[in-house]
């Protein structure tokens, strides 16, 4: 049956709106959570349309061919922050977020709890612990960014409202390392000798990690307080000349910490000693154990490395989120067939756990005073770092850039980066902060909606509870963790250069960037440059703490650089190109447009001529 027009269809009247102001609503207060009721419960858990929608979910599992074919420019649709999303894309998603992050939340703690100089050479049940508690941090406080909370009847907010997932912040590794250093030169930390009975180690010192912890809570105040003022006035402060620098010098210490691991581990063994207890790595006692930088030291982190390359060039979108973790499972299986795992690590680990299983009475909580200078430094970066990862989250979940409601969401995202510092240390976790990591998620699966940041959350914490997962990574030989964590790592710094990419690279950001590279990376490649013409041997404890604190800053290559960008970027004055440069710039493009022109009519000539010369034949 066909319809027919027989009439012209009549203009509708444009409708009215009635415009009233409302001095007790704040526009703002739509960006903070709500309690939902109870027919869009019903409508989301108790009906087909709310679990599976109409989404193409055959996308993320579908592989890439790169040299196959056309491909297809159909992209799935896109689900913004307070779209309807079904709950089974929730989990999926979710799911996707949590494995993406896996990998980013426990390799700090993997770091420093275990063996080697700057870490605690902790035993296997307590770094098991940490592990969990870090998850589940990490779980607890991303629930706090992604809510939102508006605090009392201020202005103020506590979180971002954005698909904001928080990590372990790889910035207080290398501070931690320095604290750590010095705590066991001047013993403050136990050494003792190796089975060997000959052999020097550093004992395991929990006492480091409850100073740390101690430190951390009296210094996320600074962050806490810088929440509250104007986010202009903090980007001013801490511009792309200044972020770009620092994150790129993290990335570069991390690396070398990485690449360490892939050659074997960074315990004792990696000095080389000819004999003794750490002649081979991990040590005598340990399966199929190698001399530092074997072949298959090597080649086990290679295995990784080239999985994760692998995975990028071939594997669905679903597996490109996880491609970190996809290659440390590969190497992890690789390991455990040929003999280079313990099993026994497993069996020994509890099933269930939670946070403050270990609490302060194994840590002792104390403060560090030389290491306040070097928090405070760290969490001003981590704030500045933290400003960028909103930014970036925004942009990738559609939302604007600047505005009211843009500067509001930096205020909360810092305050709750400020907090999450504060709590995940009485947690008994290294401080956290947002992750970039996550705003690649958004844009591949254009996801952006806070139901799969809840179902993440919700995963990570799972992951935490279940402890036998997280005694997974402690089975895995340095050299497979290696070769994934110097993938990671290089990805922090590549971070650190795109932020810079954005500068207009006067010859002032040039001079800015230089110095405060030369430096910061020269400290990062030899961390004990700086750290001996300084010294005081009275009985002063103020002066001792003084120099620590100074020595501390001095052997962290990023805090050097850092500290060095900040001062040059308020001292120089702004470069402006004069006019006499643009003419100069604009005659030297004429010029070698002219000079392409010629080029071009000469070769066209040429090719004429060979042309004729052809048909002659």
């Amino acid at each position: 049956m066909t319809s027919e027009i027989t009439s012209e269809p009549t203009a509708a009247a444009p409708p009215v709106y009635e415009i009233t102001s409302d001095t007790n609503h704040d526009e703002l207060e739509d960006t903070a959570a709500k309690i939902p009721s109870l027919n869009s419960i019903y409508n989301r858990f108790f009906t087909k349309d709310g679990w599976l929608g109409d989404y193409d979910y055959a996308f993320l599992c579908m592989p890439t061919i790169p040299c196959l074919g056309k491909k297809s420019t159909r992209q799935p649709p896109f689900f913004g922050l307070k779209t309807k999303l079904p709950v089974l894309l929730s989990i999926v998603m979710g799911f996707q977020h949590a494995l993406a992050m896996i990998a980013g939340v426990v390799t700090p703690v993997l770091i420093m709890s275990g063996p080697g100089t700057g870490n605690m050479n902790l035993d296997m049940p307590t770094r098991s612990y940490m592990l969990s508690a870090s998850l589940i941090s990490s779980g607890i406080l991303s629930l706090i960014q992604i809510t939102r909370f508006r605090l009392f009847n201020t202005k103020y907010y506590l979180g971002t409202g954005l698909l904001s997932v928080v990590g372990t912040s790889f910035n207080f590794v290398p501070t931690f390392g320095a604290m750590t250093t010095r705590m066991y030169l001047s013993g403050q930390c136990p050494m003792g000798l190796a089975p060997d009975g000959i052999t020097p180690v550093q004992l395991p010192c929990p006492e480091a990690w409850g100073a740390f912890l101690g430190t951390c809570m009296l210094c996320s105040i600074i962050e806490i307080l810088l929440a509250f003022l104007p986010p202009k006035i903090m980007k001013n402060l801490f511009p792309p000349v200044v972020t770009g620098v620092t994150v790129f010098l993290i990335g570069a210490k991390l690396i070398g910490t990485g690449l360490t691991q892939w050659a074997g581990g960074s315990g004792p063994c990696s000095a080389m000693p000819a004999e003794g207890f750490f002649s081979v790595c991990p040590n005598l006692g340990a399966p199929n154990a190698a001399p530092w930088a074997s072949p298959q030291w090597i080649g086990l982190g290679f295995l990784v490395f080239m999985t994760i390359m692998f995975v990028e060039f071939f594997g669905s979108p679903f597996m490109r989120n996880a491609q970190v973790v996809i290659g440390l499972v590969v190497g992890l299986v690789v390991a455990a067939a040929t003999g280079y795992t313990d099993i026994s690590t497993l069996d020994d680990a509890p099933t269930i756990t939670f946070l403050w299983v270990k609490n302060f009475t194994t840590f002792p909580l104390s403060i560090y005073a030389p290491a306040i200078i070097p928090l405070l430094v760290t969490y001003v970066l981590t704030m500045v770092e933290a400003i960028g990862d909103v930014t970036a989250s925004c942009e990738v979940s559609r939302l604007a850039v600047e505005g009211r409601e843009f500067e509001s969401r930096i205020q909360g995202g810092v305050l709750a980066d400020g907090l999450g510092g504060f709590l995940s240390a009485v947690m008994t976790n290294s401080p956290m902060s947002v992750f970039a990591q996550n705003n690649g998620i958004i844009a591949l699966t254009r996801c952006a909606n806070t139901s799969a940041g809840y179902m993440c959350c919700f995963f990570l914490i799972l992951m935490g509870v279940f402890s036998k997962f997280g005694t997974l990574f402690l089975m895995i030989p340095d050299s497979v963790l290696g070769g994934m964590t110097t993938f990671l790592f290089a990805n922090v710094a590549s971070s650190g250069m795109r932020i810079l990419a954005f500068l207009k690279w006067t010859r002032r950001d040039r001079f800015i960037v230089s110095a405060a590279i030369s430096l910061g990376l020269g400290v990062s490649l030899i961390p004990n440059a700086l750290t001996h013409f300084l010294s005081y041997n009275g009985s002063s404890t103020v002066l001792i703490g003084l120099v620590d604190s100074i020595n501390i800053i001095l052997s962290t290559g990023f805090c050097v650089g850092a500290i060095i960008a900040i001062v040059l970027n308020q001292l120089l004055p702004e470069e402006k190109p004069e006019e006499t440069e643009k003419e100069l710039a604009e005659s030297v493009r004429q010029a070698d447009s002219k000079q392409a022109a010629k080029i071009a009519a000469e070769m066209e000539e040429a090719a004429n001529g060979d042309k004729s010369g052809m048909k002659h034949l």
